[in-house]
C-alpha cells in the first residue's frame, strides 16, 4: 500500500489521469477505477514509467486495460516534457498496444497549454464485417490496429443501441478494446464510443486518437488517395493526415489540469 503520484491532463477534452507510482500490472485495473472515482471527469488512466538507462525510448506507457491510446501517448510526451522544463521536444514513447516505439513532438503554446503529433501505428487491416444484434445484420468498416480495433459507423445511431452492440461485437470480434466511431461524413463530426473489457469501462469520449486515426485511414482506403481532414469531436477537434507512404500523423493539443502527490492507495 502506498500513495499515488498522477497528473490530470486534458488532451481535447479526452480528460487523461497519467499514474507516476509504480503499480504493479495487477492492480492497475483497480487503481484506475478509484482514481476515475476520486477524478470524476476523467475518461481514461494510463500508467507512465521512465525507462532504464540506455533503452531506445524515452518513455513507457501501459493503459489501465494494456490498450492503444493515441490521446494518452501525446499527453505522456507533453508530461515528459514538462517534467524537465523542456518546451519543444520528438519523444519516443513506448506504449501498450503498440509494438514499436511511437514519436510524438510535442510543443508548448503561449498560453502554456501545448499543441502535439504523434505519428499513429499503421492499420494490421481494414475490411468489412458483419455484425449480429438481436435480429439484424449490420455490415460496418473495421480497422484493426494492435492494441485496439475500430468499427465505423456512417449511419446514426442512438445511444442505447451503440451502447449495447459494442460490447456484443466486442465478444464476436475477439477483439481485446473495441471503438465504435460515429462519423458525420457531411458535418466532418466523429462520435467515440469505446469498450474496454479488461478495465470494464464503456465510455462515450469527448475525443478518440486512435478511433480518428482509424476513420482517416478508412476514407484513405475507400478513396486510394491522401486524406487531410479535421473531426470536429465531442471534446474538440483533432486533424489527421494519412500520407502517400501510409503514415498516420494525428494532431492536437494538451492541457496540464493538475498535478497531485500522495493520492488514492492501490
Amino acid at each position: 500500500m502506498k500513495n499515488i503520484d498522477y497528473t490530470v491532463l486534458d488532451p481535447t477534452g479526452n480528460i487523461t489521469i497519467l499514474v507516476e507510482t509504480a503499480v504493479p500490472a495487477q492492480s492497475q485495473p483497480f487503481c484506475a477505477f478509484e482514481l476515475m472515482q476520486k477524478v470524476r471527469a476523467a475518461e481514461q488512466v494510463g500508467f507512465v514509467a521512465d525507462p532504464p538507462e540506455g533503452t531506445p525510448y524515452d518513455f513507457a506507457l501501459r493503459m489501465a486495460g494494456g490498450e492503444f491510446c493515441g490521446n494518452a501517448t501525446m499527453s505522456a510526451a507533453v508530461l515528459w516534457c514538462a517534467r524537465r522544463s523542456i518546451k519543444r521536444r520528438t519523444v519516443l514513447v513506448r506504449v501498450s498496444g503498440a509494438e514499436q516505439p511511437v514519436p510524438v513532438t510535442v510543443a508548448q503554446l503561449p498560453d502554456g497549454g501545448w499543441e502535439g503529433a504523434v505519428e499513429m501505428p499503421r492499420p494490421l487491416a481494414i475490411e468489412m464485417v458483419s455484425l449480429k444484434l438481436d435480429n439484424e445484420v449490420f455490415r460496418l468498416p473495421l480497422v484493426r490496429f494492435a492494441g485496439i480495433s475500430h468499427l465505423i459507423a456512417t449511419q446514426p445511431m442512438e445511444r442505447e443501441l451503440a451502447e449495447r452492440a459494442v460490447r456484443r461485437w466486442c465478444m464476436q470480434l475477439g477483439a481485446d478494446c473495441l471503438g465504435l466511431m460515429l462519423l458525420d461524413m457531411q458535418k466532418a463530426t466523429l462520435t467515440p464510443l469505446v469498450y474496454v473489457p479488461a478495465a470494464e469501462t464503456l465510455v462515450w469520449e469527448s475525443s478518440c486518437a486512435s478511433g480518428t486515426a482509424a476513420a482517416g485511414a478508412y476514407l484513405a482506403a475507400a478513396t486510394q488517395g491522401e486524406v487531410f481532414t479535421n473531426f470536429l469531436e465531442p471534446g474538440g477537434i483533432l486533424g489527421v493526415s494519412v500520407q502517400p507512404d501510409g503514415r498516420i500523423i494525428l494532431s492536437g493539443t494538451v492541457k496540464i489540469l493538475q498535478r497531485t502527490r500522495g493520492g488514492v492507495k492501490p
